[in-house]
């Protein structure tokens, strides 16, 4: 496979799975003249897609500037692209949790529904760190402007996020809000890596 066809297939996969996102979305059930009421009531929902929206758009941006600096690629590195795309896709399961179990304001619900987040999430890190280490000793597979990139700033960042989850999973436990700030921390960390990774291939 082409690095090119590697990306187009990504970019399907990306756009496919934003699709189903918004598809989370469906008519509430009201009576007659209380349909603000109920709009009003699908508030999570509608949070909850916002954040994997920010998510998951993140994370292509990160994907495609990544994989378009790269000057070949290799059958791990496509194997490892599948994973990763594997892991990205699972994200809608606990964007649906979280978003259900908000709505019916269940602690033991809503810390399991976080959890959930969490672990996809760390997954989904641990993947880009796997790719980070697998580029790393492959420099045969770099472009010339990636091997003169400085990444100083950038190449401990999928272990930054993997610890905000891990964090996130240890303080849903006890306290959630406290868990819900470390996994969007993590979240929004990802926008902060693909900004250093920008930063270090003097994107524009």
């Amino acid at each position: 496979m082409t690095k090119n066809r590697l990306l187009a297939f990504s970019d399907g996969v990306f756009a496919i799975l934003i699709t189903i996102l918004v598809l989370e979305f469906t008519v509430p059930q009201f009576q007659t003249g209380h349909l603000l009421t109920a709009m009003i009531k699908q508030w999570p929902i509608l949070v909850a897609y916002i954040v994997s929206y920010f998510y998951v758009g993140t994370l292509w941006l990160f994907h495609h500037d990544y994989f378009q600096a790269l000057k070949s690629i290799d059958r791990r590195l496509n194997l490892i692209n599948l994973l990763m795309l594997f892991s990205i896709t699972l994200i809608n399961y606990p964007m649906a949790l979280v978003a259900e179990t908000i709505s019916r304001e269940n602690n033991n619900d809503i810390r399991i529904a976080f959890i959930a987040y969490a672990v996809i999430a760390l997954f989904i890190s641990g993947t880009f760190h796997i790719l980070y280490r697998y580029t790393g000793k492959h420099p045969d597979l770099k472009s010339a402007q990636m091997k003169q990139a400085d990444f100083s700033k950038s190449r401990f960042d999928p272990l930054i996020s993997m610890s905000l989850y891990v964090l996130a999973i240890i303080s849903s436990l006890f306290l959630v809000p406290l868990g819900a700030i470390f996994l969007l921390a993590g979240i929004g960390f990802h926008f902060v890596a693909y900004l250093h990774l920008s930063n270090a291939l003097g994107q524009k």
